[in-house]
């Protein structure tokens, strides 16, 4: 059985983990340019994914970083393919990875909803939504501890700033990639 994100006794124990050292040439979707203007432009947008990938994995027991970082994988890989004309999901195999997914695809849909009803128009294009994916790849893999169950990503995307808030740097070095 897993610690609740919240144990004390756990968050004591993250504030001395060592993240698994990345080298940046080998970060995944070095193509996908995510500036701190996009961050700040798209605050919501990325709080309100973070907030759908680690409500939903909190809400599926047994569900961990690995799983998060999966679903986003596949995220990613289906918001490439819309960016080319077709419509293809990629969802993943894992049915735990598959869960996040969908809620991560139900908050997009929710929130273009929202800009509808606000602004008469959706103002999200695809192209958005994928550099959320990957910037919120790029914390996922920051926060990587390597044990096979961490769960120190989706306790980082729980207590996630809220929209328009600048997400603090981590002490890995800069998640945005020029």
């Amino acid at each position: 059985m897993s610690c609740p994100l919240d144990c004390e006794y756990l968050r004591e124990a993250r504030r001395h983990e060592k993240p698994l050292t990345v080298d940046p040439e080998q970060i995944p979707n070095r193509d996908v340019r995510v500036s701190e203007d996009f961050l700040v432009e798209n605050g919501k947008l990325v709080a309100v994914l973070a907030y759908a990938v680690a409500g939903a994995a909190i809400h599926n027991p047994g569900a961990a970083d690995a799983d998060a970082r999966e679903a986003l994988r596949a995220l990613i890989r289906t918001y490439r393919t819309l960016e080319s004309g077709v419509y293809y999901e990629s969802r993943p195999d894992n049915l735990l990875a598959t869960a996040v997914f969908a809620a991560a695809q139900e908050a997009v849909t929710d929130f273009r909803r929202a800009e509808r009803e606000d602004l008469g128009m959706s103002r999200t294009r695809d192209s958005d939504i994928l550099k959320a994916l990957v910037f919120l790849e790029r914390v996922g893999i920051s926060r990587n501890n390597g044990r096979a169950r961490g769960r120190a990503f989706l306790d980082a995307l729980r207590t996630f700033p809220s929209g328009g808030a600048r997400p603090e740097p981590t002490a890995s070095g800069s998640l945005v990639l020029p």
